[in-house]
């Protein structure tokens, strides 16, 4: 997004330059449409980048959530480690508690547990998930890799893979992401809520 604003300025730019010059006037149409044409090639080849067709399921209360149908929205994938993970806990609990403050973006915590798994680890939790964030589940990490989130992370005796946050923007385009470096290393509410506000200043530039 932010290559074709820049492209689109400097073509606003190459204009009266090019008006200004002693080039013919037969060359000056031939580059001013050479830069039309990249331009709409550089637009067509971001529009082609979409992410995968997420779609999970959370066992804790059989919600479905498919990312094609969150098209319009904001969408924060949480990729969370599998097993016990105090982290994981208090970063879920963070984004449950202060969830309404971002009403335009959809908070959605995988986790590559099994149902039961996922279930106890709600309800040790404490958190009540039900209405505000749910815990999908993510088999074998299959989401994690078709995101393409690294994986070698060693935790409790596993190669799992590292902690992450994705932002998927309006359009259905990855716009932003965080893979954290240690178990502690994880994506601040605050720093989402300051991220999105940027992707919103973005995305109203001409």
């Amino acid at each position: 997004m932010l290559g074709m604003f820049v492209m689109s300025g400097c073509i606003r730019r190459l204009i009266p330059v090019l008006a200004m010059t002693s080039i013919p006037t037969m060359f000056r149409s031939q580059i001013y449409i050479a830069s039309l044409l990249l331009l709409m090639f550089v637009a067509s080849a971001k529009d082609q980048t979409g992410v995968p067709d997420l779609e999970v399921t959370a066992p804790v209360d059989g919600a479905v959530f498919r990312l094609s149908e969150a098209r319009g929205r904001y969408v924060a994938l949480h990729f969370l480690l599998k097993t016990e993970c105090p982290f994981c806990q208090r970063h879920v609990r963070e984004y449950v508690q202060r969830a309404a403050e971002l009403p335009d973006v959809v908070q959605v915590f995988l986790k590559p547990d099994s149902e039961e798994e996922i279930r106890r680890w709600v309800a040790r939790s404490g958190m009540d998930t039900t209405n505000k964030v749910a815990i999908y589940r993510d088999p074998n990490a299959r989401w994690a890799k078709a995101f393409r989130i690294p994986f070698g992370y060693e935790f409790h005796g596993e190669l799992v893979h590292y902690p992450a946050l994705l932002i998927i923007d309006k359009k259905n385009h990855e716009a932003f992401r965080h893979v954290g470096q240690t178990n502690a290393d994880r994506y601040r509410f605050a720093q989402l809520m300051n991220k999105i506000s940027e992707l919103k200043v973005a995305e109203s530039l001409p």
